[in-house]
Parts: structure tokens; sequence; C-alpha cells
């Protein structure tokens, strides 16, 4: 039987352990047998988790001969990594385990030396410091999940389940997965590629682009172009491009589009607007362009974006 280790230490997150147990715990087979071997493994029988003391009933050893380790998050990013269970991780991973991380549960992972050379997720909130800490690794701060086959990571919270679902899909079929997803009364997984659910605001401008910026975000619904931009803010379209890269870290149009997107993000959670209308009321010349634009940004089609987020009658 497949085996599941779940790493367990002190200061980890309650929730993010509790994920993988859930899911991969309530996994059945079509003939009712259990899909998993799940268990806890800790360098010691008792982990202080914070609002609760743990006793995990397998050690380290059990962690590096599982087929595969999961790493929840951790409560305090200060606080050191354990030196044995980083070995225990490389150990996993070198005799062929497949390795993944719930939420901030990358950043052991990522000192473990296992996400070198890899993209990567996390809580969106902690996505800057884990590229700060770990160059080598290409953090994709958007993403619900990334699959690096041997290797996954997940954004934070919910998206663990998400992450822990699509092993389940890969292990043993979208059948099986969706058994579980009913069991647990969850929504069947999301695409990893989906961006997490935040409002993501490009950089603003501090200094003499801030007028322009007010005024691209109130005719955003109009059909704009860089001579339009410029005449604004009365300079030249060169000046503005230099400017505009200097100030925002981004082109006059790249930062239209994601305004636009952002504007469309909300009117599909909180409004029943068709998605060619919601497209037309946030400026997008046409409906394929905004499906595309929007895909491009977000990672699915409004129409996915909406079926997750949109507003449910009660």
């Amino acid at each position: 039987m497949h085996t599941v280790a779940v790493a367990a230490f002190d200061g980890v997150v309650g929730f993010d352990l509790a994920t993988a147990l859930e899911v991969f715990g309530r996994a059945r087979l079509p003939d009712g047998a259990p899909a998993y071997q799940v268990k806890v493994c800790a360098e010691r029988r008792e982990v202080d988790a914070g609002s609760f003391v743990l006793r995990a009933p397998w050690r380290l050893d059990s962690l590096i001969e599982a087929d595969t380790v999961i790493v929840p998050g951790l409560t305090d990013l200060a606080a050191p990594t354990s030196a044995p269970l980083l070995k225990a991780l490389r150990a996993a991973a070198a005799r062929g385990a497949r390795v993944a991380s719930i939420c901030v549960g990358a950043f052991v992972l990522a000192e473990a030396g296992l996400l070198d050379g890899r993209r990567a997720t996390t809580h969106w909130a902690a996505a800057a410091e884990l590229a700060r800490r770990h160059p080598a690794v290409t953090v994709e701060p958007n993403l619900l999940y990334v699959d690096e086959r041997d290797v996954l990571t997940s954004a934070g919270a919910a998206a663990g389940l998400d992450l822990c679902l699509h092993m389940v899909r890969r292990d043993h079929g979208a059948a099986v997965a969706a058994d579980v997803a009913r069991a647990s009364v969850m929504p069947l997984e999301r695409a990893g590629g989906q961006a997490q659910f935040i409002t993501y605001e490009p950089p603003a401008a501090s200094g003499s682009l801030a007028p322009l910026l007010q005024w691209l975000a109130s005719n955003a619904v109009r059909d704009i172009d860089l001579d339009d931009m410029a005449a604004e803010a009365a300079v030249s379209v060169r000046t503005l491009l230099r400017r505009f890269r200097a100030q925002t870290g981004t082109t006059p149009m790249r930062w239209l589009t994601h305004h636009r997107v952002r504007r469309a993000q909300h009117l599909l959670e909180t409004s029943d607007l068709p998605v060619e209308r919601v497209g037309q009321a946030t400026g997008f010349a046409s409906a394929t362009t905004f499906r595309d634009r929007f895909k491009e940004l977000v990672g699915v089609s409004p129409a996915a974006y909406r079926r997750t987020f949109g507003s449910q009658p009660l």
C-alpha cells in the first residue's frame, strides 16, 4: 500500500497537518479498501503545536521510507528548522519519495535544498520572503499549487486541499478523488494554475505618475492607447514609457490590463452580469480579448473563476 508520511514538528500549523490526514485518510479505492496508509512522523513522540500537543506514533525513519511525504506549514518562519527533519527529507527524496508542502511548508523544503532549480509556490503573503531567502527557487506567487512531478508545493490554507486532491487524482483517478471531495464536503479540486484568491495590486506610483494612474483607473472602460496616456501626463510617449517603468516596474498598457482584470474579478464575484458584459464593462474591446487576457493573468477562464468565487445564493 502507498504510504503517506505527514511531518510533525514544533510549531506545525494544525490545519495544514489535518488537511493531509483528512484527504489521504479518507481516500478509498473502488472496492472500499483504503488507498493509503497515513503516518504522522516526528523527531520526538510529543510535538508542541501551540494550542495542543500532538503525539506522533512514528519517527523520522518511517518518513524516510514513505512513498509520499507531506510537510505542513509552520507558525514561525523565524524559528530554526530541525536538522534531523531536514536530513530525513533529503534522504526520502534521494530514495525516490514524492515530497510535497502545504502553505509555508515550502520554506522547509527550500531549506532542505529540494526546491533548488524548481518552480514552487507558497502562501501569497510569504512568497516574497521565500524568493528572498532562496534565490535558486522560482517562486510562483499567484498559483494555488505547483506540480513538479516528484516535488509539489501549494499556496496557503484551502489550497492544501486542492493539492492533496490533485495527488489523489494522479494516483488513483478522478473518481476516487471525487469521492474524497464528497466525503469531505468540499468542492472538487481547482486547477493548480488558478490564481490564489487575493487581489493583487500592481505597484503604485508615488511620484509624478500618481495622477495619471488615478485617471487610468477612472477611465479604464474607454479605449485608451499610449498617445492618450502621454497626452494626459503631458509628456512624450518615450518619456512616459521610461517614467512608467521606473515608477511602477511595468508598462502602461500592462498596468491598464491588470487594472481591468482586477475590476472584472470583482464583477464576476459580486454580480450576475454575463461574462461578455463583464468584459465590456471593464474596457476590453472584445469577448475573445477579455477571455485571453483574463486567463493569462488569473490562470483560468472568467467562467471558471465565477464558478469558484462567485456569490452563491444561500
